[in-house]
């Protein structure tokens, strides 16, 4: 039971966002990000849109370190990938 964040290099809302992902499960995700303070809201389909300020904590508290394209590979090993609906924007 991992969690994985990728470097926040995807804008939005002003700022630059990290994706945070499980490869165990979506329980073991929302749990980690509650440890962080992470509001649900912050959920979208499959992962956690994390704040760059945000994510040395998330790197201290656990969660590995991983290119973004290893992130969409993880949840579809994992089965846990859910596509984005169309017309569906960005965070």
């Amino acid at each position: 039971m991992t969690v994985y964040i990728d470097p926040p290099t995807w804008p939005g809302h002003g700022r630059m966002w990290s994706h945070l992902v499980s490869d165990e499960s979506y329980d073991e995700l929302h749990d980690f990000a509650a440890g962080l303070g992470v509001p649900r809201r912050a959920f979208e389909r499959d992962h956690y849109d994390l704040p760059s300020h945000r994510y040395a904590d998330a790197v201290a508290a656990g969660a590995v370190e991983v290119r973004s394209r290893e992130i969409v590979r993880l949840l579809l090993a994992a089965g846990l990938r859910r596509r984005k609906a169309s017309g569906s924007r960005l965070p």
